[in-house]
């Protein structure tokens, strides 16, 4: 199998004059592991199979190639990226807008929970596609969109993509395209069984593992609090009202407790809203552009924004509610502690999350230190039903602060 060559900078790639100056006033200047080892085999045209985690630079390892790829004078779709979420897909645009905006290049996402037409007239003249599986086919069986003239494909998040069922949508699409194009897959974690799907689509790809052994970036701080179920709600305001300049994102297991959590806090006097599944595409965009301009700068969330959401500058991330498995856990303090900055994930336990924080740890392959949360039960508050994630424990709040954290600096092996 080829052997990924390396660089270490981007001055060392083949790439034109503009980009390299874009890049530059954006204080890029080093490429990330995964940069180094994708973009040179990418320029070469050769198939690429990537891992590397959530913050890692993926998304400009695969835009800087693709860009290079696309001839401007040539109409048509030259370039699909298919995504899990609109959320990612939105992200993806933004990195790649003003690259493609330099070379003159048009580009076009694709995703639902908005009307078809505006996508169906920006599809005529885009050379670029992102999009999500489900609105992608949607626009190829209507006739929309053509793949003829496809000459590289990436499938973003694959082992996410893979694992929420859209294999049968990304094969559909991908009858629609040329068997002679170049394809890179890029995904957080590479299983056997994504590889084995995934070795279906590449021609004599270079398979590239930065960091598959790390079950967390190590520029995370973990904290695990031991806590009462009745102590929680009090227990996330004091933390809230600790949380510093930095945004902060808050994950719960459902959208009706996100939503009600939200609420709440937001009654509370607190600077939040909430990102779940039942909201409106607009709805969706208004939150997060409050989250990124700094305006709500406290984010509750379902697994909906674990991933692929990649928001600079996320200084904590709070497991109110403990995921359905270590690899969302993993997702979900990635979100924090990005492209070498420092973060701090803490994480709640109450009784009855014993179980699941075992199971959790056993597939981290690693035991959190954890300390009691040391609080005072003081003047009732009406939690209402601002969670239906746990079994309601009583009405109180806590005015104390914890004791200073035992911090965890990093995954380390078992």
């Amino acid at each position: 199998m080829p052997i990924a060559v390396q660089a270490a900078s981007f001055a060392a790639f083949s790439l034109p004059s503009r980009l390299h100056r874009i890049l530059d006033a954006q204080g890029i200047s080093q490429p990330t592991p995964i940069q180094s080892q994708a973009i040179p085999v990418l320029l070469a045209g050769q198939d690429v199979i990537a891992q590397a985690r959530t913050g890692s630079g993926k998304t400009l390892a695969f835009v800087l190639p693709l860009l290079h790829r696309i001839d401007a004078d040539v109409r048509g779709v030259q370039a699909l990226v298919l995504v899990p979420t609109r959320e990612l897909a939105i992200q993806v645009g933004s990195v790649l807008a003003p690259l493609a905006g330099a070379l003159h290049l048009r580009h076009t996402m694709l995703y639902g929970g908005r009307a078809l037409g505006p996508e169906k007239r920006s599809l005529m003249s885009a050379q670029i596609v992102i999009g999500t599986p489900g609105r992608t086919l949607d626009h190829l069986r209507q006739g929309n969109l053509s793949l003829n003239r496809l000459s590289f494909f990436v499938l973003d998040e694959a082992d996410e993509m893979l694992d929420r069922g859209f294999a049968p949508d990304v094969e559909r699409i991908l009858s629609h395209a040329p068997r002679k194009r170049q394809t890179a897959l890029f995904s957080a974690t590479l299983p056997n069984w994504v590889a084995d799907i995934a070795a279906r689509h590449v021609h004599n790809a270079v398979t590239i593992e930065v960091d598959a052994d790390a079950p967390a970036p190590p520029e995370i701080d973990h904290v695990v609090y031991d806590i009462e179920t009745a102590a929680k709600l009090g227990a996330l305001r004091t933390l809230l009202d600790r949380r510093g300049a930095k945004p902060v994102i808050v994950f719960g297991r459902t959208k009706h407790g996100v939503k009600k959590l939200a609420q709440h806090l937001e009654a509370l006097g607190y600077p939040a809203a909430a990102l779940q599944g039942n909201l409106s595409q607009n709805a969706r965009e208004r939150v997060m552009a409050g989250f990124r301009s700094g305006a709500m700068p406290i984010l509750l969330a379902t697994n909906v924004a674990a991933r692929g959401l990649d928001v600079p500058g996320v200084g904590q991330v709070i497991n109110y509610e403990l995921p359905e498995s270590a690899e969302w856990f993993t997702h979900r303090v990635g979100r924090t502690g990005r492209m070498g900055n420092a973060g701090t994930a803490i994480t709640l336990l109450t009784p009855e999350d014993s179980v699941k924080w075992r199971q959790i740890e056993r597939a981290l392959g690693r035991k959190l230190a954890r300390q009691r949360w040391a609080h005072t039960i003081a003047n009732p508050v009406d939690e209402g039903d601002v969670s239906d994630m746990s079994k309601r424990g009583g009405n109180r709040t806590t005015k104390s602060a914890p004791k200073q954290p035992m911090v965890n600096k990093g995954p380390k092996k078992k």
